[in-house]
């Protein structure tokens, strides 16, 4: 997470584009975000020449091996002069951007297209990447820098929040990867992407677990289709095509929709969905899609990207994501009916509860994680329930790491291993509850509604011989007194 120092850091070359005459923060974003990624780019040429230094043959070199395009290099041109910097960025940089996948309708070149390199001056260039440089060599090197720089910027956004537009922290994304484990040979999705962070996580996962024995069919999988992804926003889509080409997927499904909507028919597609979709938005009813209706007829996001989850999924195909409290409780027909598709209808296997603090300082909102697979005819029999505590970090607004993995470890040891989670008291950390149990609890799903709270009896003593020993105290306390009275005396 970014501490005080860094945010000092990044407010500062926030200001000094903001003193050169970009005053919209959506504009400043994109302008950093492009930057960051020029950067980043260079980074991911350097990695690929030490490869090849130790002899591992790299197919596809990201800068031409030209004077010219060895020149358009960040760690070339951070030192120049200012004007000369802006030159080449303006002139030969930002346009090699735009254009470096030579796939025309790749995601990256169409959401690139229409990107425009927008600092005013040579001067307020020079200081926004001296102050990038320095984040980047002193204070965030080897950090998930891109997702949490967006993040932190994001707030500074008036319409932050409105819609619950905020990014999930990394290792809550790596946690939800790894207890749905995606295959080289699954196909993953994340219906409100955002800054593609899911799908980054999980492209990790996949290529350290399986990199030594994948074939080339599935490295051409995992290169374009195996990760797919939607939003409304072209900034986010931008961002997203970014962050998964410097991860390796030169091709990734990122598409414009608005995924409940009806413009999306997507169904029967994916193996994996992997999302934290908007929490407090409604659309316009007319707009959404029919098929989403029949599970729950409502207009709150929330409950529609569920629906839309179990539609998007082929039979077998898994999903973790994260819901406000209120979708486990909730009283609403709407609310109701999407649980009893969830228990009826597919398999629900996991409701893992989250302490309010997970997205501070961003948010303050309870969630949980849903784990169920698709099946279109049942299968739930236990549901496991998890009430985790500790994430690794503390949850006040500084979110500052304290030295572990928190339940974390534990979570998905045990969701790995149910078959040992069958004898736990309810008053445990994790338990499992029976599908009749939840079906006669108008399938509330809230771990408060199972959760037992063992008290345990205090044995007071009798007043009388409480009485007793106070006595005794106040003879003591009289005793000392008076040594300390007679001490007092032959001192003076």
């Amino acid at each position: 997470m970014i501490t005080g120092e860094i945010k000092h850091k990044i407010d500062k070359i926030w200001t000094d584009i903001w003193a050169g005459g970009i005053t919209q923060p959506l504009t400043v974003i994109e302008q950093l975000t492009y930057l960051m990624f020029i950067r980043s780019l260079d980074e991911k040429e350097t990695e690929n020449e030490s490869l090849e230094a130790l002899g591992v043959e790299v197919k596809n070199k990201i800068f031409p091996q030209t004077n010219e395009g060895q020149a358009m290099r960040w760690s070339k041109f951070k030192d120049k002069d200012a004007r000369e910097i802006y030159e080449i960025i303006g002139q030969r940089v930002f346009p090699f951007i735009k254009s470096i996948n030579s796939n025309k309708t790749s995601a990256f070149s169409r959401y690139m297209e229409d990107a425009m390199f927008l600092i005013p001056t040579p001067q307020v260039l020079q200081k926004i990447i001296t102050g990038l440089d320095e984040l980047y060599e002193h204070d965030i090197k080897d950090l998930d820098m891109q997702g949490d720089l967006y993040e932190y910027m994001l707030g500074k956004l008036s319409v932050a929040g409105q819609n619950g537009q905020f990014r999930t922290p990394k290792h809550i994304r790596d946690m939800m990867v790894k207890l749905l484990q995606p295959t080289p040979d699954d196909k993953v999705c994340d219906p409100a992407c955002g800054t593609a962070g899911f799908l980054v996580s999980a492209a990790e996962y996949v290529r350290n677990k399986y990199e030594s024995e994948m074939t080339t069919e599935q490295w051409e999988k995992f290169e374009g289709e195996a990760f797919s992804g939607f939003d409304t926003d072209r900034t986010m889509l931008r961002l997203s095509a970014m962050n998964l080409m410097l991860h390796s997927i030169s091709n990734p499904q990122i598409n414009y929709a608005d995924s409940v909507s009806k413009e999306n028919d997507v169904t029967d597609t994916y193996d994996v969905i992997l999302a934290n979709p908007p929490f407090t938005g409604t659309i316009d009813a007319e707009s959404i899609h029919d098929n989403l209706k029949a599970i729950t007829n409502t207009k709150k996001t929330e409950l529609l990207f569920i629906a839309l989850f179990i539609r998007m999924l082929n039979l077998g195909g898994r999903c973790a994501c994260i819901v406000p409290d209120g979708v486990l409780f909730g009283t609403t027909k709407a609310h109701k009916s999407l649980r009893e598709e969830l228990v009826e209808n597919q398999n629900l296997q996991a409701v893992i509860s989250m302490p309010s603090g997970v997205f501070k300082p961003y948010a303050g909102v309870s969630t949980a994680i849903l784990i169920f697979t698709k099946t279109n005819a049942g299968g739930t029999n236990k549901v496991w329930f998890y009430d985790m505590k500790f994430d690794g970090y503390s949850l006040d607004d500084k979110r500052n790491k304290l030295g572990t993995e928190g339940d974390i470890p534990d979570i998905i040891n045990r969701f790995h291993n149910l078959e040992n989670e069958t004898d736990r008291k309810k008053t445990e950390q994790s338990f499992l509850v029976d599908k009749e149990e939840i079906e006669n609890n108008g399938y509330d799903l809230s771990i408060n509604r199972y959760k037992e709270i063992e008290y345990e009896k205090v044995e007071y003593e009798k007043p009388e011989v409480i009485m007793a020993r106070l006595d005794e105290l106040s003879l003591k306390l009289g005793n000392k007194m008076e040594e300390l009275r007679g001490l007092l005396k032959n001192e003076f």
